[in-house]
């Protein structure tokens, strides 16, 4: 389930980030005076939002510089830029949907995962509480709007079929990314986005949903964003990437602890988001970065990655198994 929002001017602005190292939030503290801090870059998955909270609360309390890193975040033009960046050795660290990071791996990509951002997987069917549907079966006759992607389409089989539907009874039209758009006007019944982001936008807009989660019909309950780099990065430089982690995981362990403060601390950081809608966000974010404290934050576990692999593989979207070993460096 991809996000790809590709803009000229904005592709243009990350290449001069990337170059410039002169992009995005950044806090650093010399570790010592002798020694420089190691300049790296994160391209987020999309514009920041409230399942970046704990990136922006390491570089508010300067937990990156404490590392001895001075971090640059830039915001991609389109879906694959953090994984074409990163392969490309453009940027250091990249954020990705799961399922992107094994189709990127089945492609041939460098990419590995350092760490779960979100435990479970943040898409799924979004429909409209005033609409009256009890489960996704309910779709059979209905028309329902993906963005276009693979990954979509499949989504949307695997919870019609495991409901007890017949996937080939729903009319499916491709809207990109104007599903909210397009349900609220009566086009289609459901469209396919994410619960914590599309879903909670349309709560806080007077819109009261009900959500259809992948894990919950079907579907794997694979970690739904995670942070990456490549295999070359973590052989040559495994002290930044374990710096890099480390300080990651002092925020969203910040997050978990006082949400609020991390709230303030990436509206301050990026002031045109709408407080509103991100404190609404993080509050649905919160349990999928811990499993609602059941797991450590950032833990890849290589049962779930195991499940991606073999669901994906069963729908086409990989050629062949991706091992937990490959997919992550920390899969337990």
């Amino acid at each position: 389930m991809h996000r790809a929002r590709t803009a000229a001017a904005c592709a243009l602005a990350l290449l001069c980030a990337l170059l410039l190292a002169a992009c995005g939030g950044s806090a650093a503290t010399d570790p010592s005076p002798s020694k420089k801090p190691t300049q790296a870059t994160l391209v987020l998955d999309f514009v920041p939002n409230a399942v970046h909270a704990g990136i922006y609360r390491a570089l508010a309390a300067g937990y990156y510089g404490a590392h001895g890193i001075e971090l640059h975040v830039v915001t991609p033009g389109a879906t694959q830029d953090p994984l074409s960046l990163v392969d490309g050795g453009r940027a250091q660290f990249g954020l990705a949907d799961g399922s992107d990071v094994a189709t990127q791996i089945d492609r041939g990509g460098d990419a590995q995962a350092v760490m779960a951002i979100a435990q479970r997987p943040l898409g799924g069917l979004i429909a409209l509480r005033s609409e009256g549907l009890h489960s996704p079966a309910q779709l059979q006759g209905r028309t329902v709007g993906i963005t276009g992607v693979p990954s979509d389409r499949v989504v949307l089989e695997t919870e019609v079929r495991a409901a007890g539907g017949d996937p080939r009874k729903v009319h499916v039209v491709t809207v990109g990314f104007d599903g909210a758009q397009a349900l609220l006007s009566g086009r289609i019944a459901a469209f396919t986005g994410f619960v914590p982001a599309d879903g909670v936008q349309l709560q806080v807009q007077g819109h009261p949903i009900t959500p259809f989660r992948l894990d919950e019909y079907g579907g794997p309950g694979y970690p739904g964003l995670v942070a990456f780099a490549t295999q070359r990065l973590i052989a040559s430089n495994p002290a930044l990437v374990k710096a890099f982690v480390t300080a990651t995981k002092q925020g969203y362990e910040d997050t978990l602890r006082a949400p609020a403060q991390s709230v303030e601390d990436l509206l301050r950081l990026n002031p045109g988001l709408d407080g509103r809608f991100t404190n609404a966000s993080l509050a649905a974010y919160m349990p999928l970065f811990s499993e609602q404290g059941k797991v450590p934050f950032g833990t890849l576990r290589a049962a779930r990655i195991e499940g991606l692999s073999a669901w994906m593989l069963h729908n086409g979207l990989i050629h062949a198994p991706i091992t937990p070993a490959r997919y992550g460096t920390s899969s337990g």
